[in-house]
């Protein structure tokens, strides 16, 4: 399990001192709740919709992110591609007409 500093204005780390308190939580407890809620979409419980539905009101909810290949459709979260995800896509992109030709084109050339 790794273990991570979190910096925050005091008025924020009482907050949530008092937050993850009034819910009988650590702090290390309610913070790591929030990051789920925040990172994971399979996560279903009352209080993570809550947080879910809050931190989506301040555009701070991560969602997968739809990828488009050819005729096919991934969901991914946003994150490196692999290998094989690049090469198809570097593939995909070399077909059809090159720009300097759509350029030239359009110039009378």
């Amino acid at each position: 399990m790794a273990q991570v500093s979190w910096r925050a204005d005091d008025e924020l780390v009482d907050r949530v001192r008092r937050a993850a308190a009034a819910q009988r939580r650590s702090m290390n407890d309610f913070i790591s709740l929030v990051m789920e809620a925040a990172t994971n979409p399979d996560l279903v419980s009352d209080e993570a919709a809550r947080i879910r539905e809050r931190l989506g009101r301040m555009d701070l909810v991560v969602t997968p992110m739809r990828v488009y290949v050819d005729e096919d459709v991934h969901d991914h979260a946003l994150g490196d591609p692999s290998q094989e995800e690049i090469e198809k896509a570097m593939e995909a992109a070399g077909r059809g007409t090159s720009l300097s030709d759509i350029v030239s084109e359009g110039r009378g050339e």
